[in-house]
């Protein structure tokens, strides 16, 4: 493919050859160069792309992609831009000849709700006849392929190759989940969403490495209102106001508020042996009953947001029903049977916040006892693992303290380390740090009426030790567990 075709959509001073270089492969990994391709310099957290101008252009590189003044072979263009990453996407949509335009894109941006979220809908439209792919926190999948995902939103380059290989496998749309991070570093640019969902904004993701203070993270988050052609918000969210501000896109709105366009009405907690779910009625742009098997108040959002997207596919009535029905997401509010006696589920919530929402959601169902276990990671923040130990000891009956991924740490001192928040509740908790052990422990004292928790592990299928990843899936322990293994 000729560079200029590449470049058409970008601002871009030719610095040094031609634009009409042909370009056989687009590398933003050093170690990925062959001769002929176009290289992209990326400053990264660690590692700065310019530092490896000399080592590309000796494996064959013909073109550069740079921010800075670089010094390079005579026989290798040089292209200057402001922002590496932001032409990366560009360049990247066209290499891989624009699919999103042969898709119907849909981004889902939030604190919470992206993952579930971005579930009910593939559930949904795939209940109505559509064929859809889905990026996300856990996975990317790709008709029939499933690829694990190392971020929530992986960068530009690997956004449009899913794209593509989504057309190629013959897919009519795509769900993806649209990070702060991935929004701030370009990663979903080179195209325009056809649908931008705002869920909530809660502060979470500030620190050095991510964003410097609370405003930074929501301006980044609202980013995705100037990027799609319909932006639908979480209307009852306190900084609503601040997060439509100079969007440029049609809106909508759902939430219990009396303004939202799509509003959840008479809702009411249901349940029954070993499941808790919520209804409610809709009204507003739609009008019918629904019901869903996952508990709490966010499970309405979360339906509600989705419901407000597939409305836009005219799926009917009955799909929408019946697919919120067994829309389930690995590790999110994850209930397995145990016993008719109570109930148990899995969930990801690994720092304060997101244990807080879970544990005072299910405390609104009155539990006879509400069980907590969870642990804390390795190589982290402590002070996440004294707020856990406060929020279990103040929201749950008992507490059971086990490991998460201990990491680099002995898990005895994270274990530690979670008593310190305890000890300033009035908190009952035991502490067994073989997770097995743990989960054994819940199952095997659990009495009529409790909800239990097994809560940080979530999705994952593995416990991080000593730079080494072992297999745990809290599915398979809790099967071994009733099986007496």
């Amino acid at each position: 493919m000729k560079l200029s075709s590449l470049l058409e959509k970008l601002e871009y001073t030719c610095v040094q050859g031609s634009t009409e270089q042909e370009v056989t492969g687009v590398v933003y990994d050093s170690r990925k160069v062959t001769d002929g391709s176009l290289f992209i310099c990326i400053r990264g957290a660690v590692v700065d792309g310019h530092k490896f101008i000399p080592d590309v252009t000796a494996k064959g590189a013909k073109v550069l992609v740079v921010e800075e003044e670089v010094s390079a072979p005579s026989d290798v263009t040089v292209i200057q831009v402001t922002d590496t990453r932001y032409a990366m996407a560009f360049i990247s949509a066209a290499w891989f000849g624009h699919p999103a335009e042969k898709l119907k894109t849909i981004g889902i941006t939030g604190t919470k709700g992206k993952t579930t979220t971005t579930y009910m809908v593939k559930s949904i439209l795939e209940n109505a006849g559509y064929k859809v792919g889905l990026i996300g926190t856990i996975e990317a999948i790709i008709g029939n392929k499933i690829i694990p995902a190392s971020n929530t939103t992986p960068e530009s380059y690997v956004v449009q190759e899913y794209f593509h290989e989504m057309v190629e496998a013959g897919c009519d749309c795509v769900v993806m989940e649209v990070s702060s991070q991935g929004l701030m570093l370009h990663r979903t640019q080179g195209f325009v969403f056809d649908f931008g969902i705002f869920t909530n904004i809660e502060p979470d993701h500030i620190g050095p490495n991510e964003h410097k203070d609370f405003d930074h993270y929501l301006s980044c988050k609202a980013m995705l209102l100037k990027q799609c052609r319909v932006g639908i918000v979480n209307r009852d969210d306190e900084h609503f106001d601040r997060i439509v501000e100079g969007h440029t896109c049609t809106l909508e709105t759902y939430g219990f508020s009396k303004e939202a366009d799509l509003r959840a009405e008479d809702a009411r907690l249901i349940g029954g042996k070993g499941y808790l779910g919520i209804s409610y009625q809709l009204k507003g742009l739609m009008d019918f009953p629904v019901e869903i098997d996952i508990p709490g108040k966010f499970s309405i959002y979360n339906s509600l947001t989705a419901i407000a997207i597939c409305r836009h596919f005219k799926v009917s009535q009955e799909n929408i029903l019946k697919a919120l029905k067994v829309a389930k997401v690995k590790g999110r509010i994850e209930m397995v049977k145990v016993s008719d006696e109570f109930t148990l589920m899995i969930d990801y919530a690994h720092n304060a916040m997101a244990l807080e929402s879970l544990l005072t959601t299910l405390r609104e169902y009155h539990p006879h006892r509400l069980v907590c276990l969870f642990g804390c990671g390795g190589n982290r923040s402590r002070l996440r693992r004294y707020e856990m130990g406060e929020v279990s000891g103040r929201l749950a009956d008992l507490t059971i303290i086990t490991s998460d991924n201990p990491r680099d740490e002995e898990p005895q001192a994270i274990i530690d380390d979670i008593k310190v928040g305890m000890a300033k509740t009035e908190g009952k908790y035991v502490e067994i740090p073989d997770r097995k052990e743990a989960i054994a422990y819940a199952i095997h004292h659990g009495e009529p009426g409790d909800i239990v928790v097994l809560a940080g592990k979530g999705h994952e299928d593995y416990q991080e030790i000593k730079g080494k990843k072992y297999p745990m899936d809290e599915r398979v322990l809790i099967a071994d567990i009733l099986a007496g293994k």
